[in-house]
């Protein structure tokens, strides 16, 4: 599976502490395993399947397209 992050997620991670972005990407490549690790629930009002992870504070919005690559 291979995970693709939006010009706006790298902006994010660029200005948090290496603490926080190490915390953040496990976290999202515990998506990869089978079932997916952490806390996801389906947003509602969208029909393209995106889901939000929540990892304390924040919230990654994402979707798992046709080639099972996750989209940040």
């Amino acid at each position: 599976m291979k995970i693709r992050y939006s010009k706006d997620a790298l902006k994010f991670l660029g200005k948090q502490s290496r603490k926080n972005v190490e915390r953040i990407r496990e976290a999202i490549l515990r998506l990869t395993e089978t079932p997916p690790q952490g806390d996801v629930a389906i947003l509602q009002g969208f029909e393209d399947g995106r889901k939000r992870l929540r990892i304390g504070a924040w919230r990654v919005i994402f979707r798992v397209d046709s080639e099972n690559n996750l989209d940040r």
